[in-house]
């Protein structure tokens, strides 16, 4: 495939777009690339034509290959942009123009230096940045998850996180693949194939984003069936805040201890995990991983004291190299001695161990109070009609209101009024949502992740309840 990228004229330093969803040929492409020194982008085909098309423009693509087998929508994006067939035993693949006035980038010896990947992520602004991943700062990663999982041969993974997404990308399928581990791949999750794969395929570890356990849950009640996993020995979580609710539900109906971590993109991903050896009961994100610091500081930089809220940063190999494009951008989150601001507040138990308070951009701070969302999130998740939430701040004159938008479990019906009476013995009058919004689904990206600048926006319109 290496051999077959060269003739279609992609050149060391290139960047290739690959447009579609999980399956082997973007394993093989991925790898392919990353022998002829291009940078791989990986696309999930479910973006609409004009965030494929910003992406294409951003990074100077010198190709962009539609995966079209495993995705209808890869095919619809492979038609409009004129691409023609890529013969492959790997599926049905079709590749784009050629843009031939572009410029390479520079190639390095050094894995610390050479872009393997560039990952759009929107954080929590919306507006989309490149994020350039070395081949270090990956394998860095993936022989971490390898090595404290004790991920080996004898393991198959379940590859339904979507490798368009950091997790799914170095942790899961390079993680894997580091292991010498079978990796099952899904090209997009439903809680009934999730389900049926833990049942039938022999998998022995699931890692998914928070709504994709609630998900499965959800179906296995409503199907009244017992969640059968016969080989799983290791569930991890990643992606979003865990709640206490949710752990201790997925615990009991696994039957295994649920470990948790936490990550950004800008650190390809992880920079905590809690530990295999044991099973906590509260939702620390667990000690910072071998090779990678921590600090918790004030708004000025400082140090907090022990076991305070402070902004989290880190440094270790898996730091990015920085944005594509953007080196103010990289200059205002990563400092001169290697400290990424991750902009996130949090702070470190007795035993060393990491809790994540939430976003700094999100604290909503109500008539002098700081809120965190993540706080009044644990509390509705609780609740028994509740799947998932997410809360967000809206400014009003000379204060900001508590929103809450809460997606329910189906043929439950939930009373407004109890819900509010339910809130008000479990969290402080100035934590109380002012306004309640029932939605059919929450919308998230394609690893499940909520898109709260989607809810900031909707929740700028005020509706009282």
């Amino acid at each position: 495939m290496a051999r077959r990228l060269e003739d279609e004229k992609v050149r060391p330093g290139d960047r290739v777009l690959l447009v579609g969803e999980n399956c082997v040929a973007l394993c093989v492409l991925f790898l392919a690339l990353s022998k002829v020194d291009a940078w791989t982008i990986v696309v999930n085909a479910r973006l609409t034509s004009r965030e494929i098309d910003q992406s294409l423009s951003h990074s100077g693509a010198r190709r962009a290959l539609y995966l079209c087998h495993v995705s209808p929508d890869a095919q619809a994006h492979a038609t409009q942009a004129g691409a023609v067939p890529f013969p492959s035993n790997l599926g049905t693949l079709a590749i784009g123009p050629l843009a031939g006035d572009v410029d390479a980038e520079p190639c390095f010896a050094d894995p610390g230096q050479q872009v393997a990947a560039m990952v759009y992520t929107s954080g929590t602004t919306g507006s989309p940045k490149g994020v350039m991943l070395t081949h270090g700062s990956m394998m860095f990663v993936a022989t971490s998850a390898r090595d404290m999982r004790g991920i080996g041969p004898g393991d198959v993974v379940y590859g339904v996180l979507p490798m368009a997404h950091v997790v799914g990308l170095s942790t899961q399928f390079l993680g894997a693949m580091s292991a010498g581990a079978t990796l099952l791949l899904e090209p997009r999750f439903t809680a009934e194939g999730a389900l049926e794969a833990l049942a039938k395929g022999g998998v022995t570890i699931f890692t998914g984003v928070p709504a994709l356990y609630a998900r499965m849950l959800e179906w296995a009640r409503k199907a009244e069936k017992p969640i059968r996993a016969p080989n799983l020995r290791l569930i991890t979580v990643a992606g979003s805040p865990l709640t206490p609710s949710l752990k201790a539900e997925v615990e009991r109906e696994f039957a295994l201890p649920l470990q948790n971590g936490y990550g950004l993109t800008e650190t390809a991903p992880t920079i905590a995990q809690t530990g295999p050896g044991g099973n906590r009961t509260d939702c620390s994100v667990g000690p910072p991983i071998p090779g990678v610091k921590v600090r918790i500081v004030d708004s000025e930089g400082r140090d907090v004291p022990p076991g305070e809220v402070g902004e989290l940063w880190a440094t270790g190999p898996g730091v990015m190299k920085g944005y594509y494009k953007n080196a103010a951008l990289t200059a205002a989150v990563v400092n001169d001695e290697g400290w990424f601001n991750t902009g996130d507040m949090a702070r470190v138990g007795p035993d060393g161990a990491l809790f994540i308070s939430g976003r700094t951009k999100e604290l909503i701070i109500r008539s002098g109070f700081n809120v965190y969302p993540l706080e009044v999130e644990q509390v509705l998740n609780a609740h028994a009609a509740v799947v998932q939430s997410a809360v967000v701040g809206r400014e009003v004159e000379h204060n900001e209101e508590v929103v809450a938008f809460i997606e329910t479990k189906e043929g439950i019906e939930l009373n407004l009024g109890d819900l509010r009476a339910y809130l008000r013995k479990h969290l402080s009058p100035y934590k109380q949502p002012t306004d309640i919004r029932i939605l059919k689904a929450l919308p998230s990206a394609p690893n499940g992740k909520v898109l709260k600048h989607l809810l900031r926006e909707l929740a700028k319109s005020s509706i009282r309840n």
